[in-house]
């Protein structure tokens, strides 16, 4: 059973990813200019590696 924190984290967590991840397409189609891009991929990888290490177990990882 996972607990509120863990959920938390983990809805942080993947918000960092798609910080990560949704902006390059914007970029890619004209709409978000590279210096917005860097500080939000910036934000996105900080609130990812800052999150993850706390929910993802080692016995999940193969």
């Amino acid at each position: 059973m996972k607990t509120a924190r863990t959920r938390i984290l983990q809805v942080i967590s993947f918000a960092g990813l798609g910080l990560s991840i949704v902006p390059s397409f914007l970029v890619f189609g004209g709409v978000l200019s590279k210096e917005l891009y860097f500080h939000l991929m910036t934000a996105g990888m900080l609130m990812w590696f800052s999150t993850a290490v706390f929910w993802i177990r080692k016995d999940h990882l193969g």
